[in-house]
């Protein structure tokens, strides 16, 4: 294995093997002569004179490609497509006059494209899936547990575990939405010739314009595709790769978002990543347990989000009916935005099924805030009591800061609520204020919207969809 130039991250620590083969150069070639056999037998059904010893000669050699006989040709003649025309037409003497008849590289060049991408979508639906179902589960088994809410990483109102990891699972679960809508739109550029015209396979058909309208249909059910689109230049749209990249850049988003969380959740000690026997968070501090993976989630997320700018800068720019600066482009963002997500998705089902939870450290931190929270319930109280709200209101103001000062000056417990005891202009008694302080009054429906939740939405589709879940994928590093 040679180590004297670059290697991709992507391919050697990230992304799994099943996505890796999608845009191997292995699948993209075999995917090349599928369509090229797909185009001589819709020509042949068509009337073309081409003949069942022709197509079974190319069938013959769909899968044993000849690499360094394409390479030599690409040398000479600078052209990817043509190259590969030539060392098929070598195996196939007898067929090489009719590979690739009337067509245009990007007949072959686009409609792999748009298959290996509708591919990989599957893949990583699978995946999607199996980390909604690892959060699903989460949910339910922490939708009752207290902890504190956050909003401008302040305490707030209580929530519950489970509700938070809900709120993680309805981003996949948007995610999904979009995949699948964008996955079933799908369309083959077909044949459409050099600049959408179709004009070479008028020519080939003797103008017979029935024949061209139904060649595209035919390419599309051999391909297995509901069809092709309309209209084109010499290309698809590439806005087609924006809204797949958008998709992967949802994705991304979602994950990133949760991985966020659970780093500052592992700062708090309330909620820690897997952390395996022999791991090392730290060379040089052995104590360590650094949220690794959920950084690595983040660092790959951002890599993609900042990849979907790419095919909109492409689409952008692309003049009349083609240009060839979408190429090297779309070679490099399109396959690395997949790879980027297979990784991030391996890392967050990783992350999900093994996820830690500290109920002690949660509830410790939960009451340290409390008392600040019950004083609405201990103020409407005192106030039934026949209280004077504005009195009642100020003399609670000031307990609360006195309380927060002892709290953040001098690194005490919160004795607010024994303050409010001690204070004659409040009925309540010392129990009477701690049974305030149960956590579960504070945390509304947060147990009953996550039951329902999953009830109605997550649990009917991961029973529908149970045989697409994706299986786990060991992580790399």
């Amino acid at each position: 294995m040679t180590k004297d130039r670059y290697e991709s991250p992507l391919s050697g620590r990230y992304a799994g093997k099943e996505m890796q083969l999608i845009f191997s150069p292995e699948k993209k070639f075999r995917t090349w002569r599928r369509l090229w056999i797909a185009l001589a037998e819709a020509e042949q059904e068509l009337g073309l004179d081409i003949t069942d010893e022709q197509i079974e000669e190319l069938k013959a050699h769909a899968d044993n490609i000849n690499f360094e006989e394409a390479a030599e040709r690409e040398k000479q003649v600078r052209h990817d497509v043509m190259a590969h025309v030539y060392a098929y037409g070598l195996q196939c003497p007898k067929a090489k006059g009719i590979i690739h008849l009337g067509a245009t590289s990007c007949y072959v060049g686009d409609n792999t494209d748009v298959i290996l991408m509708r591919e990989a979508l599957t893949l990583v639906r699978g995946k999607l899936l199996r980390v909604i179902r690892a959060l699903s589960a989460f949910a339910d088994r922490y939708k009752d547990l207290p902890t504190l809410g956050f909003t401008h990483f302040q305490p707030a109102q209580p929530v519950t575990v489970g509700k938070r990891a809900s709120l993680w699972l309805q981003d996949f679960m948007a995610d999904l939405e979009d995949l699948d809508y964008v996955r079933a739109h799908l369309k083959l550029l077909g044949s459409k010739g050099t600049t959408g015209t179709q004009a070479s396979f008028l020519e080939l058909f003797d103008g017979d314009t029935e024949k061209v309208k139904r060649l595209d249909p035919l390419i599309a059910e051999k391909m297995g595709f509901s069809g092709c689109v309309a209209v084109s230049g010499q290309t698809y749209s590439r806005k087609l790769d924006l809204r797949v990249m958008n998709v992967l850049g949802g994705i991304a988003v979602s994950a990133s978002k949760m991985a966020t969380d659970i780093r500052l959740l592992q700062h708090l000690k309330e909620v820690e990543e897997p952390f395996e026997k022999e791991q090392i968070g730290s060379s040089a501090m052995a104590y360590k347990r650094n949220p690794m993976r959920s950084e690595r989630i983040c660092a790959l997320a951002r890599f993609v989000i900042a990849d979907t700018l790419n095919p909109a800068l492409t689409a952008s720019a692309q003049w009349m009916e083609r240009t060839l600066d979408d190429s090297a482009n779309k070679r490099l963002s399109v396959p690395e935005a997949f790879l980027a997500t297979d990784g991030i998705l391996n890392l967050v089902a990783n992350v999900t099924d093994g996820l830690v939870v500290y109920e002690k450290m949660i509830t410790k931190h939960l009451m340290q805030e409390l008392p600040f929270m019950a004083t609405e319930n201990i103020l409407m109280d005192a106030v039934k009591a026949g209280g004077d709200r504005q009195q009642l209101h100020e003399k609670i103001r000031q307990h609360a800061m006195e309380a927060g000062k002892r709290v953040k000056e001098e690194g005490k417990d919160n004795d607010l609520l024994e303050r409010i005891a001690a204070d004659p202009a409040f009925p309540q008694d010392a129990d009477e204020l701690q049974a305030l302080t149960d956590p579960k009054r504070y945390t509304g429906m947060c147990a009953e919207q996550v039951t329902v939740y999953l009830r109605e939405t997550v649990r009917p589709l991961l029973e529908k969809e149970a045989s697409a879940i994706g299986e786990a994928e060991a992580i790399t590093v």
